[in-house]
Order: C-alpha cells, then sequence, then structure tokens
C-alpha cells in the first residue's frame, strides 16, 4: 500500500487554509459572535424539562465510555471493564450525593471550599426544589470525571481498589477542585453562596474542561504511574509491544454515544433554553470534527497509514478542548481549537510510551492534554481580544490539574498499600474476567497471550 505523505496531504492543508475559520480574522469573527453570557444566569428561569434531557445525555456518556474502553482492551478483560464502568458510577454517585455536592457547591469558604447540608440532612429546601434537579446534573459530570481512570488504568487493575479510588474521588477531591471553579453556580436554586476563588478571579470554564476532564485525566495519570503498565506492554529493551483491542467496532459504537451525550454536557451546562444554544452545540460538534481530522492527518503524516483509534480519540480530544470555550467562541473558532487539539491527541501518546507510560486507551492524551489546551484557548480567542485573562486561564489550567494529580497519587498510593491496586500476573495472564469475577465475555473463544513476558 502507497504510504500518504506530506506533499500528498498538501491539497487538504490548502483547503484548510482558505477556509474563512482559518483565516486570519479568526479572532475577531468570534468577538462579534461571541456572548456574553454565564452558566445560570441569575436573570434567566431555569428550564427544568431541558436540564432533565441533559442529564440523561450525559449518563449516556457513562455507556460511551464502557463502550469504547472496552473495544481498545483485550477479549479477556471485558466484564472487568463493565464492572468498574458501573460500579464506579454507583460507587461515585453516592459519595458525591452524601458529601461531595456540599463540598463543591455549598456555601463557600474564603472561595476554598462548600460547607453547607451534607446529604441535604435538614431538608431546607423542601421535597419540590429545583436543587435535586442540580446536585443530578451535576453527579452525571462528577461520575464521568473518575470513570476517565478507568480507561488509561484498565487490564492491571485490581476491582475493589479502584472502586475504593472512585468512592473517595467523588467524595473529596474532585468536589474540592470543583468548587475552585463553580463554586456559588448553584445559587440560582437557592443553594450556596460565594464564589470559588478562581471564578472570582475571572476563569472561565462554561462546561468542565478544567474542572471535569482535566481533573480525570489527572486522575488517570498519577493512577497509570502507582499501578504501573501491563505485563507485556514494553519489551526487555523498554520498547513497546502492542496489545491491540479486541472489537473496533464496539470502540467507535462508544465513541458515537460519547460525540452524542456531549451534546447535553456542553449545551445543558447553560442550564436554560435560549437561542445561543444553537452556537453552543454548533461550536461542540465542529471542534469534534476537526479533531478527528486534526489527529487522522497527523498520525497519517507520521505513519503512513490512517488509524481508527487515533481518529476517535481525535473526536473527543476536539469535544474535551471546546467544552471550555463552548459559549464564549464563535462555530468558525471551535474549527481551530479542535484542529489543535487532534493533533495534540495523536502526539500526547506517543509522548507517554517515551515515558514508558501505559496509557490503555489514549485517555490521558484526550483529557489531560487537551482539556489544558481547551482552557487556554478561552483566552486566546476571547471575545474582548486576543489572550485577554490567559493569566488567570493558565493559572488555573495549570494548578487544578497539578492539585489533582497530586491528590489523586496519594489516594492511589494509600489504597495501593492497603486495599491493593496492581492485579497479579497471574490475573492479568488469565484475564481479570476469570481472575476477579470467575466469568469470561466470549465462552466460545479465548485468546492467550501469557508467552508475553514483563523483562
Amino acid at each position: 500500500m502507497k504510504s500518504l505523505t506530506l506533499k500528498s496531504l498538501l491539497p487538504f492543508a490548502g483547503l484548510a487554509l482558505i477556509h474563512p475559520a482559518l483565516a486570519a480574522d479568526t479572532a475577531l469573527q468570534a468577538s462579534n459572535a461571541v456572548a456574553t453570557a454565564n452558566p445560570a444566569p441569575e436573570s434567566a428561569p431555569m428550564d427544568y424539562g431541558f436540564i432533565a434531557i441533559c442529564c440523561a445525555l450525559v449518563f449516556i456518556m457513562q455507556a460511551g465510555f464502557c463502550l469504547i474502553e472496552m473495544g481498545f482492551s483485550r477479549s479477556k478483560n471485558a466484564i472487568n471493564i463493565v464492572m468498574k464502568n458501573i460500579l464506579d458510577f454507583a460507587a461515585g454517585s453516592i459519595g458525591f450525593f452524601l458529601v461531595g455536592f456540599a463540598l463543591m457547591f455549598g456555601i463557600s469558604q474564603s472561595g476554598w471550599v462548600g460547607w453547607q447540608n451534607f446529604a441535604f440532612g435538614n431538608d431546607l429546601l423542601g421535597f419540590d426544589s429545583g436543587i435535586w434537579l442540580f446536585c443530578l446534573f451535576q453527579m452525571m459530570f462528577a461520575t464521568a470525571a473518575v470513570t476517565i481512570s478507568s480507561g488509561a488504568m484498565a487490564e492491571r487493575t485490581f476491582f475493589p481498589g479502584y472502586l475504593t479510588y472512585a468512592f473517595f474521588a467523588c467524595l473529596l477531591i474532585y468536589p474540592i477542585l470543583g468548587h475552585w471553579v463553580w463554586g456559588g453556580s448553584a445559587v440560582s436554586f437557592g443553594f450556596g453562596g460565594g464564589k470559588g476563588w478562581l471564578a472570582e478571579m475571572g476563569f472561565l470554564d462554561f462546561a468542565g474542561s478544567t474542572a471535569v476532564h482535566s481533573v480525570g485525566g489527572a486522575f488517570a495519570f498519577a493512577g497509570i504511574i502507582v499501578v504501573g503498565p501491563r505485563k507485556g506492554r514494553f519489551s526487555s529493551d523498554g520498547s513497546p509491544r502492542i496489545l491491540s483491542g479486541h472489537n473496533a467496532p464496539l470502540a467507535a459504537l462508544g465513541c458515537f454515544l460519547l460525540i452524542f451525550g456531549w451534546f447535553g454536557f456542553n449545551m445543558g451546562s447553560n442550564l436554560t433554553t435560549g437561542p445561543e444554544l444553537g452556537r453552543i452545540g454548533l461550536a461542540t460538534i465542529l471542534a469534534g470534527a476537526s479533531g478527528i481530522l486534526g489527529a487522522l492527518l497527523t498520525h497519517w503524516i507520521r505513519n503512513g497509514w490512517a488509524d481508527m483509534e487515533i481518529s476517535l480519540n481525535g473526536a473527543l480530544g476536539g469535544l474535551v478542548a471546546i467544552t471550555a470555550g463552548c459559549a464564549y467562541v464563535a462555530p468558525s473558532t471551535a474549527l481551530i481549537i479542535g484542529l489543535i487539539a487532534g493533533v495534540l491527541t495523536a502526539l500526547g501518546g506517543d509522548l507517554l510510551l517515551k515515558m514508558k507510560l501505559d496509557d490503555a486507551v489514549g485517555a490521558i492524551p484526550v483529557h489531560l492534554f487537551c482539556g489544558i489546551w481547551g482552557t487556554l484557548a478561552v483566552a486566546i480567542f476571547s471575545s474582548e481580544g486576543a489572550f485577554t485573562g490567559m493569566g488567570v486561564q493558565a493559572l488555573g489550567a495549570f494548578l487544578v490539574p497539578t492539585m489533582a494529580f497530586a491528590l489523586s497519587y496519594i489516594l492511589f498510593f494509600i489504597v495501593n498499600k492497603t486495599v491493593g491496586l496492581r492485579a497479579s500476573d497471574e490475573a492479568q495472564t488469565q484475564g481479570l474476567d476469570f481472575a476477579e469475577h470467575s466469568a469470561t465475555a466470549y465462552p466460545d473463544f479465548v485468546v492467550d497471550d501469557a508467552d508475553l513476558d514483563e523483562e
């Protein structure tokens, strides 16, 4: 097969360069198109039916994460991945309801943490308060952030240890960091008061490139360091081995479900209906589309073939990147943000391999690297002028995931020393389905890679 060369791609590059979205006046287009809306403006009535539908859309993303992780992993670990995805949702939801929501959205304590009505114990707001729906919506975000680690750490993580991490991450770490960014957002529902310290400084993260995705990516980064690479992932000389996933169509379906759910993620963060939803939704889907092309072409130029896994992750990288700014930039600008995110997704995986780090599904480039880029892009394409507010955007973009990494590393370390985090080599060889769940997802065939060593 003839390899694709840089020369052969010049026509595509030319099309991109003459497209208005990549023209020199992009920033001006964005400045004319951007609304100054913030999530849940106090003057706008809440549309509870709309928020409820968006809750369901964000929940569908759990299925998307599950399927893409399962497809990118080996068949002998399929049940284990399903169990981790459904039970991190269960454990995380309970932890977030009992403590996390109050820490994240309760009355702010000097901008660092919320403190109010843990588990809604006093029922001061009544059974018909809108706060219950807001709690449900934010619970979907919390569990999405935590489940990002499942894919990165797939195929070698001890099940009880992973669930312990998921519970405490939603109980404490995610909510405290989230308060810095979104503290005060529940005031329109009659709950909480006072902004998080980053929000008070003017930090903008509309739907969570930092608060959800960078935090989740940092959790995954800490997790793969503590748990170590899969048995056989690197040979004795340090070169990476390919451990191919078992079901590419399943992974593709997972990606489509994630794209579908992202409409609820980004448009739902507006918390009310209005004409601005069209711009938010269009910016979201265009960033995902250009993310696919950015990742595909980057990998194609460097390696000579069109890679499916990279293309799917490119879509997700573009969506992660636009999540911070989907309400603040023009759709044409979203094309640029997504395209660069796709490039970062393709190059980020290679960087991790050079560091001898094993991210089984490419979650860290998608969520951490693209989350940081998307947060910075809000300032680069600011409606008030290029690079306006870059100081506070850069502060939040790097400090929040750094803290998420440090705190989750401590949590993973403690879990590893107590409950246990890494599955044994024997369990990895057998497959975690059999070793941890006494079952197999595909009883008609068994894939045996016991000959792989871990020298």
